[in-house]
Formats: C-alpha cells, sequence, structure tokens
C-alpha cells in the first residue's frame, strides 16, 4: 500500500481524482453513451427550435447550431471513450460543438435550460422507449396464450392449491387466468408509460428562467403528451422512476409464479408439457434428459429483472425531494436492465408456448386421480338428493377417506361400496351407475362448472372471444402511441429543414 503521500500524489489535487474517475465517471459516462447519446441530440434540435421560434436565437444562428448538431449526432457513439478532461457525455460533446461551431454558438445552445430538466428529459425519453419495447413483447406473449387457450378449451388437467391436487379444470382456463394477469400487468405497463411520457423540459435548474420561452412547443416536438407544470415537480419528483419500476416488478413477480408451473409441468413424472427441441438442451454426459433450459432461463431472468427494479426503487427510498445524484445516472441503469431482461423472459416464454406439445391424454388421466372430482358428489347429493349440504360433504370425506386409506381411486370404487356408505348415513340414498360415473368424470366436472368464469369449454371460449378483443385493442392504442412519435419525428424534422435550408 502506497503511504499517504504517494497516494495524494497518484490520485491528483483537483476534481477528478484518479479513484473518482475510475470507479465512478468512467462507468456513468458508458452508460450515458450506451444509452442517452441519441436522445441528448434529439432535445438539442427541439430546443433550438423553439429558441428560434421565440426569437430568442436568429434564425441563421440556430440553422448554424443544427447544422453542427447533426454533424455530431452522426458520430458512432461506441467510438466515444471517456476524456478526463471532461466531467461526462454532455461537457463531451458540448465541446465537440465549440469545436464544430465555435464557443459562442455552441453556449448559446444551453440558453434557458439546465443539466437537470435536460438530464431528467432524456431518462424519460429513454423509459418511454423501453415501456413500449416491453409492452410490444407482453402483447406477443399475450397473442400466444390466446393460441393456446382457443387450443385447449377441453383440455382437461389437475389444478392445484397449496401444491396439492385440488379439482379438475382445462388448460384453456388456466392459461385464461395467466393471460387476465398479464393483461393488467401490460395495463400497468400503459400507465406508467403515461407518468413518463411528460416533459420537465423549460424548468431548467429548478425554476424555470427569464427567457421568453415555450415550453409547450418543445413537449410537443419531443413527443411527450404533456407538460409536468409545477417546475419544482419537474426536477425533484421520481414517481416516474417508482413507477416504471412497479410496472416491471409486478409483471416480472407474476410472470416467475406461472413460469414455476410451467417447470413442474415439463417434468418426467407429470409429463404433461414437451418443450419443442429447439428450446431444450440435451445433458453433457446424461443423454436421455431434455433440459427445459428455455424455461429455466426464463425463471432466472424474471427474478433478476425484479431484482433490477426493486434496487431502482431502494435507491430512491429516503432521499431529499430535489435534485439528487440518487435518482440519475447510478439508478437509471437499474431500469434499463430491468427492462432488457423482461423483454427476453417475453420472447423466451412466447417461443415455448406457440411451439410446446401437450400431452392431452396424460393430462386426463392424472385428474382421474387423487379423488379430485369428490367434491361433485357433495354438490350433486345436495342439488339432485336434497342431502343437506354439510350432510353431502361429510358423505364425501367418507369416500375420500376410503380411497386414501385403500390407497385406491373414485373410479376403483364399485358402485357398490358407494352404496354401503351412502345408506349408512341416509337409509333409502341411492345412485344409479351412470349418476355416479358422471360424478367421478373429470370432463363432466368441467363441464358442469359453467358459471361465469368457470373451466366449461363453451365458457371458456366465451373469455376467450372477450380477451382477444382486449388484445386486439391494446395493439391499437401501442400502434397509435408510435404512429404519434414517428409524428412528433417527422414534425421536428420538418422545422430543421426549414432552418437549415433557408437562405
Amino acid at each position: 500500500m502506497p503511504s499517504k503521500d504517494d497516494f495524494i500524489k497518484q490520485e491528483g489535487t483537483v476534481f477528478p481524482g484518479k479513484t473518482y474517475v475510475e470507479h465512478l465517471l468512467r462507468p456513468v459516462f458508458n452508460d450515458q453513451r450506451d444509452y442517452l447519446f441519441k436522445h441528448m441530440f434529439n432535445i438539442h434540435r427541439a430546443h433550438v427550435v423553439m429558441l428560434s421560434e421565440r426569437r430568442i436565437l436568429d434564425k441563421s444562428e440556430a440553422a448554424k447550431i443544427l447544422r453542427g448538431v447533426e454533424t455530431i449526432a452522426n458520430i458512432d457513439p461506441q467510438t466515444l471513450t471517456y476524456d478526463p478532461q471532461f466531467e461526462d457525455l454532455f461537457f463531451m460533446n458540448e465541446h465537440k460543438m465549440s469545436e464544430e461551431i465555435g464557443p459562442d454558438l455552441a453556449g448559446s445552445m444551453h440558453m434557458a435550460r439546465s443539466r437537470n430538466d435536460m438530464g431528467i428529459a432524456m431518462y424519460r425519453l429513454v423509459l418511454r422507449e423501453h415501456i413500449l419495447t416491453l409492452t410490444e413483447s407482453a402483447l406477443l406473449l399475450a397473442t400466444a396464450l390466446l393460441e393456446k387457450i382457443d387450443e385447449h378449451a377441453e383440455t382437461v388437467m389437475t389444478a392445484y392449491t397449496h401444491t396439492q391436487p385440488a379439482q379438475p379444470t382445462t388448460l384453456g382456463h388456466y392459461l385464461t387466468a395467466v393471460l387476465d394477469i398479464l393483461l393488467r400487468d401490460i395495463e400497468r405497463l400503459q400507465s406508467a408509460y403515461e407518468t413518463v411520457n411528460c416533459s420537465p423540459m423549460g424548468a431548467a435548474a429548478l425554476s424555470t428562467t427569464s427567457f421568453p420561452i415555450d415550453r409547450d412547443r418543445v413537449c410537443e416536438l419531443l413527443g411527450f403528451s404533456k407538460l409536468i407544470e409545477n417546475s419544482y415537480d419537474a426536477v425533484a419528483g421520481a414517481d416516474y422512476l417508482i413507477e416504471t419500476a412497479t410496472a416491471v416488478l409486478t409483471l416480472m413477480t407474476n410472470s416467475g409464479r406461472w413460469i414455476q408451473d410451467f417447470l413442474q409441468l415439463v417434468t418426467r413424472e407429470h409429463d404433461i408439457i414437451k418443450v419443442a427441441d429447439p428450446y431444450v438442451q440435451i445433458s453433457s454426459i446424461m443423454p436421455q434428459k431434455r433440459n427445459p433450459v428455455s424455461i429455466e432461463h426464463s425463471r432466472a431472468l424474471s427474478s433478476s429483472s425484479a431484482g433490477e427494479a426493486l434496487a431502482a426503487i431502494q435507491m430512491i427510498h429516503n432521499t431529499p425531494f430535489g435534485d439528487i445524484v440518487d435518482s440519475e445516472d447510478d439508478l437509471q441503469p437499474h431500469l434499463y436492465r430491468s427492462y432488457e431482461k423482461a423483454n427476453r423472459v417475453m420472447h423466451l416464454m412466447h417461443a415455448v408456448i406457440r411451439t410446446m406439445e401437450v400431452n392431452k391424454d396424460q393430462a386426463l388421466s392424472r385428474a382421474q386421480t387423487s379423488c379430485i372430482t369428490i367434491t361433485e358428489l357433495a354438490d350433486f347429493l345436495a342439488k339432485e338428493k336434497g342431502v343437506p349440504f354439510r350432510s353431502a360433504h361429510k358423505i364425501a370425506s367418507t369416500l375420500a377417506k376410503k380411497c386414501s386409506s385403500e390407497k385406491l381411486e373414485l373410479n376403483e370404487l364399485p358402485l357398490q361400496t358407494v352404496q354401503q356408505i351412502l345408506t349408512t348415513h341416509h337409509q333409502n340414498l341411492t345412485l344409479t351407475q351412470k349418476e355416479w360415473e358422471d360424478i367421478i368424470c373429470p370432463i363432466q366436472f368441467v363441464k358442469r362448472r359453467s358459471i361465469q368464469g368457470g373451466p366449461n369449454p363453451d365458457e371458456v371460449r366465451r373469455m376467450l372471444v372477450e380477451r382477444k378483443n382486449i388484445v386486439f385493442s391494446y395493439k391499437e392504442q401501442l400502434r397509435t402511441v408510435n404512429d404519434n412519435l414517428k409524428a412528433a419525428q417527422e414534425r421536428l424534422s420538418d422545422e430543421i429543414y426549414k432552418l437549415t435550408t433557408q437562405k
């Protein structure tokens, strides 16, 4: 370890010190370069156009600035590396602009704004892209679920409560539940988008500016839906980050639960789902194995994505209500990575679901075990035989205990044995062979549950039609949002063209 004097000599005596460069400024620069570069220049464009329109900048000056902006914007950001003479990417690009158009014009570009409102605007522009990308991917998964619900509305399978076989349902019914949760997650993403897609520009450091700017115009040119009106809120508010984080956190937590179910259903013991060959991996020394690595990775990525989102929320917790670095460059990449990983999960599970095979016979066979139709006996006795429900439930419990103690399934109990138990409780109570067979049949069990939201195939198909309409409407909404952003970019490009081609 060097002496204190040698350490100070290595570190330097002016900002930034060597350790500060290596462990903060350089990593931050790389993140800014990778995520913020193009958005920084779009903000430059919109701001300069507005300054020109408000006659804060002469049109000829604005034109020169915009030509310089286009020159620097066309640099491949991956060619940029940290330079200790510049604190960050912002100052590096300002220096490049000074070299291109002169320091006076380059400085004029920054009138009536601050790194505060500009930085938050960049974060919001990046986050809205991530939200829209993830929304599109979630809708892709929703489309795959719609296909499988339609295909398996009649595929009877076992449903579980407390990890134990509970009652028969259908795969279509189960996947409709998965889809409904996913659709609510998409709603949460849409809500986050609305919160994020607001412009802080014009707030400057926190109290606006004395220049006669038009905040609404910059908002429009950048494709934001509205202003964050209060300028202190514009730079101090972090709820847009929290909502962005909680939307993806909820999506990944929800997804991880049914992904875990899939990993159970693909086991040899269950043998309900077969993952297609492109998404399984063979063991290096056990050639009989088909490892469902695509689902395993999806589970791991879901957890990792949720962790990144939680990290962002925790970094905001207990910070002062104002401009603070905790919610800036160190935090933002957690959200970017969270959304990128969530996007990978959506695509992986879309591929798995679209291509998977379902062993319908095995699913039905398993639904005939573990006495999971026994509740239908209690219901039938109460509805059709006039037995008080508690008494009917006691009879069903007696039969279930007999099956458990003698290691029998319900379909292995002869009607004569069932009848003996019935008459023990109610002397004149009888069942026909047909009634008993229907009671213990998982297919009939499912068909009889035609109440709204139940697993009856016709009811599942009714729900399917409604969900198709919802997914279609969400896709249309996403298309409209993307069209609006494209139109805003075209408006900005038109204004730049007018300024830069004037004589």
